[in-house]
């Protein structure tokens, strides 16, 4: 076990409702759960996300924080959230990372693992 990490795991979902393919909008929900499986507790600061559509145009997102909220975890504790996003094409794929910072002041990011976002039935 390392001192310093949060495991980070991610679920999207296809949003018909919120897409509109004669607009070339395509919307995703995402689920992310972000575990402290080190060893000290450690708040994430910022996120850090690579959003590729499918045509290979890549995006990048940077910001304070998830959801508005910047959560501290005690080792064992997890935090969950669920955000969205738009392409203009019906797959694509994220990544990032997120910035924290342990209560000894020790920095570190968590590795946020690629993830596909693809319309049902759009892949045979």
């Amino acid at each position: 076990m390392s001192t310093y990490q949060f495991s980070v795991s991610v679920i999207p979902q296809f949003l018909p409702e919120q897409s509109d393919a004669e607009q070339g909008v395509y919307a995703y929900s995402y689920t992310v759960t972000i575990i402290n499986t080190g060893r000290v507790a450690a708040q994430l600061i910022s996120r850090h996300w690579i959003i590729t559509d499918g045509s290979g145009k890549v995006e990048e997102v940077r910001g304070l924080g998830v959801v508005g909220q910047q959560p501290f975890l005690k080792p064992g504790e997890a935090f969950e959230y669920t955000s969205w996003s738009q392409l203009s094409t019906p797959t694509g794929s994220m990544r990032g990372s997120y910035f924290c910072v342990a209560e000894d002041g020790e920095r570190f990011e968590a590795h946020i693992p690629e993830f596909a976002l693809v319309q049902p039935r759009s892949l045979h």
